[in-house]
């Protein structure tokens, strides 16, 4: 099972410089600790200063994020790092989402972050494989698909003849150098099947996280990921983003990030977490009603408005 004891015991030994070595368990006092600063210098190079500086500014901006568990955000972060992808929210191609999950030594309900691809994340991945002429996904709202044929996967569309708002399905397409191309269609319906198959929290139907804030970003990730992984060519890079998307990270005994895996029912496949605008009480893991916090609540939104900019 994965640990951090590799990355804690060279935070404990002692500096060979007289510098003084920041103290604390936060992420700012992570950043700066000599062994965490190796790691991100060894996959960054130069542009680890400026990564981990939007981390923290990320994390003090986010007072959620900022209560998760901070090793948890640190791994996370540098899954992101190894994949090259920005973690601000307005990017849109990574996301540190916190989450509960009950410790099993302790029963106590903890918050971590998790690490979870956007669906710019993966259209990066996937051009950086040099193989990919164009690829995109989008909305179909009532009207504009004229017809489609799974069979031979021709889709008629038509965005002159939109009727509504009403999204009632997703397309995703793309076309590789070498003129092979794919083109899929998820109903409304096969895309809430899905996530409710995909839902390991109690209430399989309920919407939360950020299928509540931004369903239809998170459909377009669905289809988008299915399309790739199915049909498309992965490069060894895309092959570690789709492996990791949605996981929880930790350092190994090597200083190592693997995912680790979570199993808690309050684990939902798309980065699921109970009403995040409320705390939650570390015993019990019950939603304190008592309190809200604003800038919580507008967490997912935020994001996912930014995400469209």
């Amino acid at each position: 099972m994965a640990t951090t004891n590799s990355i804690k015991n060279q935070m404990t030994q002692q500096p060979t410089s007289n510098a003084p070595v920041p103290q604390g368990n936060s992420v700012k006092a992570l950043l700066q600790n000599p062994a965490i600063q190796k790691k991100f210098n060894e996959v960054l190079k130069d542009k680890s200063s400026t990564f981990t500086s939007s981390l923290i500014t990320l994390v003090n901006n986010d007072s959620y994020l900022a209560d998760s568990e901070p090793m948890s955000i640190i791994a996370g972060a540098m899954q992101a790092a190894q994949l090259d992808l920005p973690v601000e929210k307005q990017f849109g191609f990574a996301y540190l989402v916190p989450f509960n999950e009950k410790n099993k030594q302790t029963g106590k309900w903890e918050k971590k972050a998790q690490f979870m691809l956007g669906y710019r994340g993966y259209i990066q991945l996937a051009q950086r494989s040099g193989q990919y002429k164009s690829i995109n996904v989008i909305n179909v709202h009532e009207g504009e698909l004229e017809s489609w044929n799974p069979l031979t996967e021709e889709a008629v569309y038509n965005p002159e003849n939109k009727q509504s708002d009403a999204v009632i399905g997703y397309i995703g397409y793309f076309k590789l150098l070498n003129g092979f191309e794919k083109t899929t269609y998820w109903t409304r319906d096969q895309v809430e099947r899905h996530r409710i198959e995909n839902n390991k929290g109690k209430d399989k139907q309920k919407l939360t996280g950020v299928w509540a804030s931004n369903y239809d970003a998170m459909a377009q990730k669905t289809v988008l990921r299915n399309l790739l992984s199915k049909w498309g060519i992965l490069s060894i890079e895309m092959q570690k983003g789709v492996l990791a998307d949605d996981s929880v990270n930790d350092f190994d005994d090597s200083g190592e990030v693997n995912r680790v895996d979570v199993t808690d029912s309050f684990k939902e496949e798309q980065a699921q977490i109970e009403e995040p605008s409320k705390p939650i009480d570390s015993e019990t893991g019950e939603i304190i009603e008592s309190t809200t916090d604003d800038a919580t609540a507008n967490y997912y939104q935020s994001a996912s408005k930014n995400s469209k900019e």
